[in-house]
């Protein structure tokens, strides 16, 4: 299993940027995918989940409304588009799937959001 993200960025506050997680080494269609981020200091916190049937995602309330997270099975790539964002989403953002009880991880892809 690897999955490599890409995309991150400085970014002014009230900017966007376009993260992306490519999968390899398992059925994509198979596993839900989740975002998380990491900011100094703190825990690293679930950020945004979708789902391997319909595709339904989930958001932590700070995130609503402002990020959205998607898919792609024919690239095998989950994407995660935030908007309006704010310093306090600067983070190292990971790319997460649980796969038979096993979490795999990306490298993560540094946010930083910052005038």
């Amino acid at each position: 299993v690897q999955l490599v993200e890409s995309g991150g960025g400085l970014v002014q506050p009230g900017g966007s940027l376009r993260l992306s997680c490519a999968a390899s080494g398992f059925s994509f269609s198979t596993y839900g995918m989740n975002w998380y981020r990491q900011a100094p200091g703190k825990e690293r916190e679930l950020v945004a989940t979708i789902s391997s049937v319909g595709g339904s995602t989930n958001y932590v309330d700070s995130v609503k409304g402002r990020f959205t997270m998607s898919s792609v099975s024919a690239k095998n790539t989950v994407y995660l588009q935030m908007n309006s964002l704010k310093p306090e989403d600067t983070a190292v953002y990971y790319c997460n799937a649980r796969i038979r009880a096993r979490d795999y991880w990306g490298r993560g892809t540094q946010v930083t959001v910052s005038s």
